[in-house]
């Protein structure tokens, strides 16, 4: 079996042994890497862990790119990259299409009617920690409500919202010392 081949059945067994990816696949990454394959040494697979975390993007799918890459160039990162993503990409596949075929039966219905408002509720409960981790209090409470206001009542693009958010928040700067 040639290294390619090689490269597809490791990260494609990392991509579907990790439940919850991205960093979850770091303990099966450096023993099939370092300690099974060889294939690098603790050192250099330390460095790419800092590189892919650095870098924009999904950490395990760096982490896959540079592997492949150092190991076999541009064909043995996209190998590798793929067979990492490609068991998340079958999965997701297969419950949108089980879905899809269940969504007509009453109880998948109720289900989901179940889960809508939880879901806006996992997306506002990061919102009221922003919130406060960036300041926001009684005071101040009625700009984010404006903002969101503008956008979604109003229409008002979100880049004018931020570039007089910015402007505001200038000339308040500038003449606050003299309040």
């Amino acid at each position: 079996m040639g290294l390619n081949s090689k490269l597809f059945t490791t990260f494609f067994k990392i991509g579907i042994g990790t439940i919850g990816g991205g960093y979850a696949m770091i303990p099966m990454m450096e023993y099939e890497i370092v300690q099974r394959h060889a294939w690098l040494r603790q050192e250099e697979f330390v460095d790419i862990m800092a590189v892919s975390q650095s870098s924009p993007g999904i950490f395990a799918v760096n982490m896959s790119s540079y592997i492949g890459y150092k190991l076999g160039g541009v064909r043995s990162a996209v190998i590798a990259t793929l067979a990492n993503i490609l068991p998340s990409f079958i999965i997701i596949l297969s419950l949108v299409v089980l879905l899809g075929a269940l969504k007509e039966y009453p109880l998948v219905e109720a289900a989901f009617k179940g889960i809508r408002p939880v879901v806006v509720g996992l997306i506002a409960a990061p919102v009221f920690t922003m919130a406060r981790s960036v300041g926001i209090n009684r005071y101040n409470w009625w700009i984010p409500v404006a903002s969101a206001s503008l956008i979604y009542l109003l229409g008002v693009s979100p880049v004018y919202v931020v570039l007089a958010a910015g402007v505001a928040g200038y000339i308040y700067g500038r003449i606050k010392p003299r309040i």
